[in-house]
């Protein structure tokens, strides 16, 4: 299985990238729009974790910047009725933080805004997916501690009785006066009403 490609980014598409490896091997990788965004410059080094799906009619190769997106990929496969074609829709529709809440909270209507999912669709998928994809839902600011800092304060508050989802919003909130010095700082912010 192909996990990841490193090389030039020889052309982009609408929905697929070409990339050419040092070996001289050019890959065609499904990217879905929130990744092709953020994806460099043509000519440009570029480095994608890859899902490859392969079906009775086709292989294919979907690319990711970063794990907690690929992760998230492979979870929505998880899910009866969500084939490879959705899961892109889905992760072009939101980023990968986005959707993975939307699912937790069971955001119906946030999920019927992905072309091809109506609201049986959505209420399944989020009945399904919620509890699988909950470590996703978590604020994801840059930085191995600021990253553990807000998974502790979102625990935290947990702990104490808010739901996840709430608990992300606080946490959420909190950050947007800027970034606290320490864990115990992030939950008083938080816990302030």
């Amino acid at each position: 299985m192909i996990s990841r490609l490193q090389g030039t980014l020889l052309s982009r598409g609408p929905t697929r990238v070409e990339i050419e490896t040092k070996g001289g091997v050019v890959y065609e990788v499904e990217t879905p729009l929130t990744v092709l965004e953020r994806l460099p410059s043509v000519g440009d080094a570029v480095e994608v974790r890859t899902v490859q799906v392969v079906s009775e009619t086709s292989v294919a190769l979907y690319g990711f910047i970063d794990l907690h997106e690929r992760q998230l990929f492979q979870r929505l496969l998880t899910a009866s009725g969500v084939g490879a074609k959705l899961a892109h829709a889905m992760l072009s529709t939101f980023t990968a933080e986005r959707l993975a809440r939307a699912l937790v909270e069971k955001n119906i209507a946030a999920l019927r805004q992905v072309p091809g999912v109506g609201k049986k669709k959505a209420e399944k998928l989020a009945i399904e997916l919620s509890d699988k994809v909950a470590d996703l839902a978590l604020v994801t600011p840059s930085g191995p501690e600021a990253s553990d800092s807000v998974q502790d304060a979102v625990r935290a508050l947990v702990s104490l009785g808010y739901s996840l989802g709430d608990a992300d919003r606080a946490v959420r909130t909190a950050l947007e006066a800027g970034q606290p010095s320490s864990t115990e700082e992030l939950i008083r912010r938080a816990l302030a009403p």
